[in-house]
């Protein structure tokens, strides 16, 4: 139980990683603030999501909100304070990424894409290690980034800056809320089959050529990610802070 009462709030969390890192993180202790977009689809996911966790013996509630409004961060806050007193670890996992080309990059989808990946994270986290700060006992906020914050990709010029953003972040504030004991960490996945890629990854050879460029031959699942999440967020990461972790298979470092 390397979790054990702590309260984690998971943004983008009605499917996916985030679903995944829920369930992980409520198998291992944490009672959950579980964000999502508020649509009703997603609404759906949330309360199915919601059973598994109440199936651990844990608690969780649901706050749909928007993930690239500055003040939805605060409304995840404020759940966590008047459902189970406190917020001990923030996932930042919120993102969209809307393939397009760049030389015809409509502004509507550069603006949502960074307002949703990167402003509206940093409003959360922020909200999230003030509260943190104010509780006095540290806390671990991790973000999911992306091997793209590492590498470029032709139909993703809006979205790369965005993951690089986001492990910056981490980086800044591992410095800035050291003092506080509030470590900043950042897992990086590779390619995870989610509903971000699906319409990708069904063009056969891409999805073949990328399983060949992982060396340990497979496409990565949301599950993939959960361990990880969990073990930053626990006191086995107790000295780890401003890292960047690789959960890719190998991709990066492939080079043949």
């Amino acid at each position: 139980m390397l979790l054990n009462d702590k309260t984690v709030i998971i943004t983008g969390a009605s499917r996916g990683i985030g679903a995944a890192a829920a369930l992980e993180c409520a198998r291992q202790g944490a009672n959950l603030v579980i964000g999502y977009s508020g649509s009703p689809t997603s609404k759906g996911q949330v309360d199915e999501l919601i059973q598994q966790i109440e199936a651990q013996g844990r608690k969780a509630v649901a706050v749909g909100a928007p993930a690239e409004d500055p003040d939805t961060g605060a409304a995840l806050v404020a759940a966590a304070v008047e459902h189970f007193s406190g917020v001990d670890v923030f996932v930042n996992n919120a993102g969209i990424c809307p393939f397009h080309s760049f030389l015809d990059m409509p502004r509507e989808t550069y603006l949502k894409t960074v307002d949703t990946n990167l402003n509206g994270a940093y409003f959360a986290v922020q909200a999230a290690a003030n509260q943190m700060k104010e509780q006095g006992r540290g806390g671990a906020i991790i973000a999911v980034s992306s091997i793209s914050a590492l590498v470029g990709g032709a139909m993703q010029t809006h979205y790369t800056p965005t993951k690089a953003g986001l492990l910056s972040l981490m980086q800044s504030c591992a410095v800035a809320l050291g003092p506080y004991g509030i470590r900043c960490n950042a897992v990086l996945p590779g390619t995870i089959e989610t509903d971000i890629n699906r319409d990708d990854l069904s063009d056969t050879d891409k999805r073949q050529y990328m399983e060949s460029r992982t060396p340990l031959g497979r496409l990565g699942r949301p599950d993939d990610l959960a361990g990880p999440i969990v073990f930053l967020a626990s006191d086995m990461a107790r000295y780890v802070t401003g890292a960047s972790l690789l959960v890719d298979g190998g991709m990066f470092v492939n080079l043949q």
